[in-house]
């Protein structure tokens, strides 16, 4: 009797993702807290973030980003970036982080009909656990966010047994928040997102 062939899996696709902006798509911002206009000013996009929202409009995956500093100041670290990244702005007095809202308030602008199959990335401890609250995915960042609290340039400056202290304490430190992922920079995101999208087809549930 003939094997019946195969049926190929199909790996469900991702339906949208979100990015935190300052310490995730550009250079850790919360030193624009005190110096406002020289974060803004000097804002640096992070390693892979480009090539990472190119790929997601490949794929036609809706992104928007969000913050909680002021919007004249996230717009202007933001402006590095495409313009059809959505910028997704959540009044910080009005349920901050780490209540879901601004997670949800993303998703509805994105017009995204299900929580089922979207993302949350993010060097911020507060604004991932906001996606565990929203029933999101998560992925953590160790390098390059608040936990580091350290720009492009600066992680480069250090030695490689600093960044590896740093790194392994901010993983730490994620996984203990109960993020789903934790990678080192964007330029690990098509492989852990392609992680995710198996775990999904496997059953599994965020």
């Amino acid at each position: 009797m003939p094997h019946a062939e195969t049926m190929p899996l199909v790996v469900p696709s991702l339906t949208a993702v979100l990015f935190g902006l300052s310490g995730c798509l550009v250079d850790f911002g919360a030193r624009s807290r005190e110096h406002t206009g020289l974060a803004a000013e000097h804002a640096e996009v992070t390693h892979g973030a480009l090539d990472s929202l190119r790929s997601l409009q490949r794929q036609q995956i809706p992104c928007a980003w969000l913050d909680e500093l002021p919007p004249s100041l996230s717009h202007s670290l933001a402006a590095a970036l495409p313009d059809w990244i959505t910028p997704s702005q959540h009044s910080a007095t009005n349920n901050p982080w780490p209540a879901p809202n601004a997670c949800w308030q993303a998703l509805m602008a994105l017009n995204v009909e299900r929580l089922d199959g979207c993302v949350l990335v993010s060097g911020e401890p507060r604004l991932l656990q906001a996606g565990l609250n929203a029933g999101l995915w998560t992925i953590g960042l160790a390098s390059c966010g608040s936990l580091c609290g350290l720009s492009p340039t600066e992680w480069q400056a250090l030695t490689q047994q600093e960044r590896d202290l740093k790194r392994g304490k901010a993983t730490v430190q994620l996984f203990g928040l109960g993020v789903h992922s934790v990678i080192d920079h964007l330029g690990e995101l098509d492989t852990c997102l392609a992680d995710i999208s198996l775990r999904r087809l496997k059953g599994e549930k965020p």
